[in-house]
């Protein structure tokens, strides 16, 4: 099922989606591309990216994103071979408006439970809720000495391996945290991703991203510095976002659905 989602909606509303086949994807998941950032949809613009002067090439571009606008597409759009990743990375290089507190990525199921949540802002959590239920909401990962809404640009790599999850922020601070989920845990992939925002939040995403991915290797996190989103003294190559290593070629999203949720 496919699902219109808007922060300060009343309701979920269904649509007919595509069908699943079940078979893994190794490759990075280009979320801002599926969602087709790259076209400049209402409520998104060009800026200045992380490094504004990098040595041989192009400054670094990125997108800001206005307030009241959110995104979303149904999960097998990220994840077309139906399987979400057991192990894996979550990587982004992002600037939240200072002071912000939001979910930067929800995932749901099909029944509306929100199984995966990256938050910005201070002591952000990340919530994950496997298909069993577990970890409970009292026991998300919770880092408390973090905060990534303080007007700067931060690299955020997140590693989810086995039961722990680990957080590496600007290259060097790194904390673990205990995962207390199912052997063999999974996240559907038969609802809705949405970006910015968790459903009926009043609080939605505002700031700069340059870069968010889902790599289904939990390893990714602790390269991201070096593979992803090098230092401003490492050359890009020809991609002003470099939304991928050089050596991986990014799929073209096929649908997006954007929502307006301004108050009327």
């Amino acid at each position: 099922m496919i699902y219109t989602v808007c922060s300060q909606c009343e309701s979920i509303l269904p649509f007919s989606g595509p069908s699943i086949v079940n078979h893994p994807s190794s490759e990075p998941v280009d979320v801002l591309k599926v969602l087709e950032f790259q076209n400049y949809p209402e409520g998104v613009r060009k800026t200045s990216g992380f490094c504004t002067n990098r040595r041989a090439s192009k400054p670094d571009t990125a997108y800001r994103v206005a307030k009241q606008v959110q995104f979303s597409v149904p999960t097998t759009q990220l994840f077309p071979g139906g399987v979400f990743p057991e192990d894996f990375s979550i990587l982004t290089t992002v600037r939240p408006k200072s002071g912000l507190q939001s979910f930067l990525l929800s995932i749901y199921n099909e029944q509306g439970v929100q199984q995966l949540g990256v938050e910005v802002g201070r002591s952000p959590v990340f919530l994950y809720e496997d298909q069993t239920g577990k970890p409970a909401p009292e026991d998300y990962p919770l880092f408390s000495t973090l905060n990534l809404a303080d007007g700067k640009w931060h690299r955020v790599a997140i590693s989810v391996e086995k039961k722990t999850v680990t957080i590496i922020v600007d290259c060097k601070k790194k904390i673990a945290k205990p995962l207390l989920r199912s052997d063999q845990a999974s996240v559907s992939t038969n609802g809705i991703t949405v970006f910015g925002t968790r459903i009926l939040d009043e609080e939605v995403f505002q700031g700069d991203i340059q870069q968010l991915l889902i790599v289904p290797d939990a390893k990714a996190a602790y390269d991201y510095c070096e593979h992803y989103s090098p230092d401003c003294d490492t050359p890009h190559g020809d991609s002003l976002q470099a939304q991928e290593p050089e050596e991986e070629v990014s799929q073209p999203g096929r649908m997006r659905r954007v929502f307006n949720c301004s108050s009327t």
